[in-house]
């Protein structure tokens, strides 16, 4: 069970859902490889053996990177495991690719570091008590 971040080209000025113009269609974000690279940038260690389906490790984490097998690039996901400080991880990635991403668990729809984690520990909440985590 995982947490997802959806990552497109969102609109500048767009802070919920609702501010998204029904008409608009996300860009191409670019080449899925210099995402990669620039993702490496920021984590030395990603693992993108298989180029759709990349791995970040950390301590009691990790995120999987899943992207299409196209080289051009509309978008792609971070799936969160484990623990809140993977979406540091997620954060500065998005900071230094300069984008946006979607949070389903959020109020405005949108994810943002800080209010992201608030979201995230109630989901965590949520995963323990259905895969039975930390229950005798």
């Amino acid at each position: 069970m995982s947490y997802d971040i959806f990552v497109q080209d969102l609109p500048e000025g767009a802070k919920t859902l609702e501010d998204i113009p029904d008409d608009f269609r996300p860009a191409f974000l670019g080449k899925r490889s210099e995402i990669i690279e620039r993702i490496i940038e920021v984590v030395p260690g990603a693992d993108f053996r298989d180029p759709a389906w990349g791995q970040i490790d950390g301590d009691g984490w990790s995120i999987e990177v899943s992207m299409r097998a196209s080289e051009e690039c509309q978008g792609f996901a971070f799936h969160v495991h484990g623990g809140s400080a993977a979406l540091d991880v997620v954060a500065t990635i998005l900071q230094h690719l300069r984008l946006r991403a979607l949070d389903p668990q959020a109020d405005s729809g949108f994810f943002g570091p800080t209010e992201s984690k608030a979201d995230f520990a109630r989901w965590s909440t949520y995963r323990d008590q259905v895969t039975n985590k930390n229950q005798s």
